[in-house]
């Protein structure tokens, strides 16, 4: 047990799921670490990985934490974790991680778990077409973005933009999901603010 998670309300059970005991990541050569006063997320082209292999479920995060935060509030999804495997690729999605993960995950369902913000929807995409061998690459341009895929140019105002909007204006059905916590930008925030006394 840590003292951190269990602040944060990380149940045991999840604590051994992931392996927790100290907060310190491993993605290959780069680690992500978490402490009380700080959270170091790597920029890499390895991946963190937990739970169990095969699963039917991948869940795909930015951070180790965020996938510890995402089942702490989101457990009642998945009553038994048994059939469930986690990603973690750090801060900036790399296309030899994404190749590696349309590989991995063939016949498996699929959600990403970003931030609810512009950069965390934009992620979304990035990955999503990514895993289906689909690169985009996103471009700012004023109040909107430039997702350049192929030879295509979708154009998306920044307050439309989803995952689910970028599927119909690219005519991509990915079958990919995603989840946001509803009131915070990210599912550690919510704990977060959830442990406060």
């Amino acid at each position: 047990m840590h003292m951190l998670l269990d602040k944060l309300g990380v149940s045991p059970e999840l604590q051994a799921f992931f392996d927790a005991n100290e907060l310190c990541f491993n993605y290959g050569v780069e680690e992500e670490i978490y402490g009380a006063d700080f959270h170091h997320v790597p920029v890499t082209r390895d991946l963190w990985m937990a739970g169990n292999n095969p699963a039917t479920e991948l869940i795909v995060t930015s951070s180790a934490m965020e996938a510890i935060a995402y089942m702490t509030v989101n457990a009642w999804r998945h009553p038994s974790p048994a059939g469930l495997s986690f990603i973690a690729v750090g801060l900036r999605p790399q296309a030899e991680q994404l190749h590696w993960i349309g590989k991995y995950c063939l016949k498996r369902k699929i959600t990403l778990v970003f931030p609810n913000d512009v950069c965390g929807k934009i992620t979304d995409i990035i990955i999503a077409a990514g895993v289906r061998q689909k690169a985009v690459k996103p471009r700012w341009k004023n109040d909107k973005v430039d997702l350049l895929m192929g030879g295509l140019i979708i154009e998306l105002p920044v307050d439309k933009i989803s995952l689910n909007f970028f599927e119909k204006a690219a005519s991509l059905r990915t079958g990919i999901k995603t989840l946001k916590p509803k009131r915070f930008n990210t599912f550690l925030d919510q704990l977060h603010d959830d442990s406060k006394p």
